[in-house]
């Protein structure tokens, strides 16, 4: 199957702070639910998200995050997007569409901050999680938001310098976030500050906007991705340090997969090792590849296999 599936409902739902999140569902009316939550922050869904699920026995729910993909306000258009945009926003929306939808319980895949997000819905509200499928692991730790936007850089200099260099090369890592989350709030900047952070994120991979493609290519996605980044990273996504890693005992029954390449640049492996080992009813599945993107040909097949095995009776490994 490629491109969007036939729907079964979408709208628009009504959350706080004069936030409309954007909803989708396609599949089976009477099949497993299921919620994709997608990465970033602020990245939106995709329909190629449908494909990691068999639509003949899944009823699968995309749901675009505060901010971002078909969401209003978008964080391109106006800064009042990121006001009442927090992580327990997000899963105050998450709960919120559950119920609209009628679930009792579902399955939840999660890439990359998708995956910090489904862990933080299931240690919340562990009754309604049935299965967990993660990809590209991240918690979202101080370690992790250092590698990603400083300790990388070893390998990359050049690319490090012009990131440092556009805001003023602060001292640290934090006050070079917080110094992007300025010049992004300033309508004179805001563009081209966020162009330089989103050419950070894709030199990580060896992109660039070309190379990596839609939605990269388009200036309002840089702007709106780079906004809601900034802004969940200034602010440690409003938890302590390692707060998932502490609450991992909540989730210790529910059967998960993790799906992480070994050589993955923006997400190291150590996180999604941790966790493997705090959680009994998982397993951990580490490619060889570099492949961070849920959608990529190799992820896509063992994400892919994990849900259909859920789907099959399978309950934990």
């Amino acid at each position: 199957m490629t491109g969007q599936p036939p729907l079964l409902d979408h709208g628009w739902m009504a959350v706080s702070g004069g936030h409309e999140v954007y909803w989708e569902m396609a599949g089976t009316p009477d099949g497993i639910p299921a919620i994709v939550l997608h990465g970033g922050p602020g990245s939106g869904c995709r329909p190629g998200h449908y494909e990691l699920f068999d639509l003949e026995r899944y009823r699968v729910v995309l749901m675009d995050q505060r901010g971002c993909g078909r969401s209003k306000p978008l964080a391109c258009d106006t800064l009042q997007a990121l006001e009442h945009n927090t992580t327990d926003d997000l899963l105050a929306d998450i709960q919120q569409l559950k119920t609209l939808l009628g679930i009792e319980s579902w399955v939840v895949f999660g890439g990359s901050w998708g995956s910090t997000l489904a862990l933080l819905h299931a240690q919340q509200d562990p009754a309604s999680v049935r299965h967990l499928v993660l990809s590209g692991v991240a918690t979202t730790g101080r370690k992790e938001l250092a590698w990603l936007y400083d300790d990388v850089g070893t390998f990359l200099p050049e690319a490090i310098d012009a990131f440092a260099a556009h805001v003023g090369d602060p001292p640290d890592v934090w006050m070079r976030i917080a110094a992007y989350g300025d010049a992004l709030a300033d309508p004179a900047l805001a563009q081209a500050a966020a162009d330089a952070w989103c050419r950070w994120e894709l030199a990580i991979f060896g992109q660039d906007f070309e190379g990596a493609g839609t939605p990269w290519t388009d200036p309002r996605f840089r702007l709106r991705f780079a906004r809601i980044v900034t802004h969940y990273f200034r602010h440690f996504m409003w938890r302590e340090d390692r707060h998932i890693f502490k609450h991992m005992p909540k989730i210790a029954d529910i059967g998960g997969v993790m799906v992480h390449s070994r050589f993955d640049p923006s997400c190291p492996l150590r996180s999604a090792w941790e966790l493997s080992k705090r959680w009994p009813s998982a397993r951990l599945e580490v490619l060889g590849q570099n492949d961070h993107s849920a959608l990529s040909d190799a992820m896509r097949s063992r994400i892919r296999a994990a849900t259909d095995a859920f789907a099959s009776g399978v309950s934990s490994f």
